[in-house]
């Protein structure tokens, strides 16, 4: 039976160690268009898929060596190589070996003397399920490129090997709250659409100085963002990247936004940022579907309560004394209070960025 040539094509290797099985299933594929890679045995199928990109791989049972159930476990077993569909190749009277293997996560079977019709079923199925992968990464590439800086996304799904279900971790990090002073009052007498224009060149301008200072965008609440610094990937420098975020939203950030803002006939706006450091806890919750990146834990929230307490004095920025302790440098710092805040017993000490 002919295949349309309109039919998706993809690379596939043939792992048999007969020759003639292997020339037949190899001109069958080609006459069909695929591209077509050969392996006598399971070791040489193991050294070309992890030189070669292969969308379906056809896996022999019965090899020397080593044989397909062996191959299909290491396949399985490899985070690069777990996702590429694979369909055994067996005898008609070895039904037990190929329920083992689809036990073992093969996608299918293709029963000796091969058919065809059956041939290319099978092929065509696996070939959907590789695409389907393939574009369900790049939704999760593009979903977590939304509030992690581009350099670490492809890192973060690497390590989590492209499942964006990630599970909790704790580690120690940075939190930073942002809100815009008078926000409400300017929503009231502003038409929605241009309250909607206006919070989205906000946010433009704040999420870029987050992500370029190597922060993760959490989430945004109402005129208010929340930022994250050393998670979902730690590092050491968290609580300076977020002081270096800090600043560019006040000095370079705000001023940009403001122009923009007076050059539209509209009054110029002040901001609150505040931050803390230790531990954090981080990943994704909700459910199958819907899930969202979160970070939880009392940094977090003494972040979102320091960012308020700005509303109260001169200024804008204001740090923990644990955050300024992770810092490399003082100077640009001054003692600003010990205060009591909502929720802790301890009083907190606060910082404030030093008048460039």
């Amino acid at each position: 039976m002919a295949v349309s040539t309109e039919e998706e094509t993809g690379s596939i290797l043939v792992v048999d160690d007969d020759r003639v099985n292997r020339m037949l299933l190899s001109s069958a594929l080609t006459s069909a268009g695929h591209d077509v890679l050969n392996a006598e045995n399971g070791r040489q199928a193991l050294d070309v898929l992890r030189t070669n990109p292969v969308d379906v791989v056809l896996l022999d049972i019965v090899m020397p060596e080593l044989d397909g159930i062996e191959t299909l476990e290491q396949i399985r077993s490899d985070p690069a190589l777990r996702e590429v569909p694979v369909i055994m190749i067996s005898a008609l009277d070895d039904y037990d070996s190929v329920v083992h293997c689809i036990a073992l996560g093969a996608e299918d079977y293709l029963p000796k003397p091969f058919d065809s019709v059956l041939l290319h079923a099978r092929i065509k199925a696996g070939l959907n399920k590789r695409r389907l992968h393939e574009l369900e990464r790049s939704r999760v590439h593009d979903v977590f490129a939304r509030f992690l800086p581009e350099p670490i996304v492809d890192e973060v799904l690497k390590r989590h090997d492209g499942d964006i279900r990630l599970g909790g971790v704790r580690l120690i990090g940075t939190a930073l709250f942002s809100d815009i002073r008078g926000f409400t009052t300017f929503a009231e007498s502003t038409s929605p659409d241009k309250v909607i224009e206006v919070l989205n060149r906000f946010f433009g301008e704040m999420t870029a100085a987050v992500l370029d200072n190597g922060g993760t965008i959490v989430s945004y609440m109402g005129d208010g963002m929340f930022a994250i610094f050393g998670a979902p990937i730690e590092c050491s420098d968290h609580a300076s990247q977020a002081v270096a975020a800090a600043r560019e939203m006040l000095y370079e950030r705000l001023p940009r936004f403001n122009e923009w803002l007076e050059a539209s006939g509209l009054d110029a706006f002040k901001m609150g940022i505040g931050l803390s450091s230790g531990p954090i806890m981080s990943g994704n919750i909700g459910s199958e579907r819907r899930l969202e990146y979160t970070a939880v834990g009392d940094t977090v929230n003494t972040a979102s309560r320091i960012e308020a307490h700005t509303k109260n004095g001169a200024h804008t920025v204001l740090l923990s004394e644990e955050t300024r302790e992770l810092l490399d440098g003082h100077d640009e710092l001054v003692f600003v209070d010990e205060i009591k805040l909502r929720g802790r017993t301890a009083p907190t000490r606060l910082w404030g960025l030093a008048t460039t």
